[in-house]
């Protein structure tokens, strides 16, 4: 009676382990065309980080800084950090992680935001995408190594496409919060002068939703980087291949620097993002939307002053 009985259990390894093989059988020619060209885009964003010469790529990263944040120090600051993952001697191994991130966030944005765009606009749509994104949420990282190594084998392709799926819920619900937060009465106002849909979300929608959004890409941006120990262990190089290497030979030196980088890379990276995520935006008036001038005022001869 205490124990939990056997009738009611539901077996979902068995038809888990059936779709996987399907897929496997039937759709390996297109994974593997996925992963021919998901490599070779990784190999040319790491050749173009690790073929800029590494004072430029400091100066650039401390003058964008300066820009996002708005203080010389704060440059300066995230300028020394990148000096420092230098100096441990893991320069090219975090433009190798660098890559991996970049890539994944990018295509996290490009499906995410219209992703969360869809969610804003249409209720039904959010109470489906719902509990996938908390599943994908607090599923355990460790899960999507198993599917990304059945579909794209060992490398770095396998690691983008988990680190893809654990890193792309917070893009897509910040960007409906951002949409749904934009106050009726300027949606209101935009409509009276004519705009449509389309003129809405550009003109009004996206850019007072343009912090929330942002502020999904941070966190997207962080939840990615968090993925690199992890993706090491299905054959992904970088800074968590350095540390992983630490665990297997119990370098506790190693370890630590490799995970001092990894820290400081994520310092940067944060700041920045916080940074432009933070900025004031001015909110962009709709194309259609008419202005009165000093001669639309004049009255109109022959017309009564006020019309009603």
């Amino acid at each position: 009676m205490l124990e939990f009985p056997d009738w009611l259990r539901l077996p979902l390894a068995g038809p888990v382990d059936q779709a996987m093989a399907w897929i496997l059988t039937n759709l390996s020619g297109l994974f593997d065309w996925i992963g021919a060209v998901g490599l070779r885009i990784l190999i040319s964003v790491e050749q173009a980080l690790v073929g800029v010469p590494w004072f430029v790529l400091v100066i650039v990263v401390g003058l964008v800084a300066w820009r996002a944040i708005g203080k010389w120090t704060s440059g300066l600051g995230m300028a020394v950090l990148l000096i420092l993952v230098g100096t441990f001697g893991y320069w090219a191994e975090a433009m190798t992680t660098l890559s991996v991130v970049i890539v994944a966030v990018a295509i996290a944005v490009a499906v995410g935001i219209p992703i969360g765009i869809l969610m804003a606009w249409s209720d039904s749509v959010k109470r489906v995408l719902r509990p996938i994104l908390d599943g994908m949420q607090t599923m355990p990282s460790f899960v999507y190594l198993i599917p990304a190594l059945m579909l794209f084998g060992l490398g770095r392709v396998p690691a983008t496409f988990a680190t893809l799926i654990y890193a792309i819920p917070p893009v897509i619900r910040l960007t409906d919060v951002g949409i749904r937060e934009v106050p009726s009465a300027t949606i209101e106002a935009a409509r009276a002068f004519g705009a449509n849909r389309w003129d809405l979300l550009r003109d009004v929608q996206l850019p007072l939703a343009r912090p929330a959004i942002l502020v999904g890409i941070n966190q997207t941006t962080m939840m990615a980087l968090a993925m690199v120990v992890i993706g090491s262990m299905i054959g992904n190089r970088g800074l968590g291949m350095e540390v992983l290497l630490a665990i297997n030979r119990v370098d506790i030196g190693k370890g630590f620097e490799a995970g001092l980088a990894i820290v400081f890379l994520a310092i940067v990276i944060d700041r920045i993002s916080n940074g432009f995520a933070r900025r004031r935006t001015v909110p962009v008036v709709s194309a259609a939307a008419p202005t009165e001038t000093e001669d639309d005022a004049e009255d109109i001869p022959g017309e009564p002053e006020h019309v009603a």
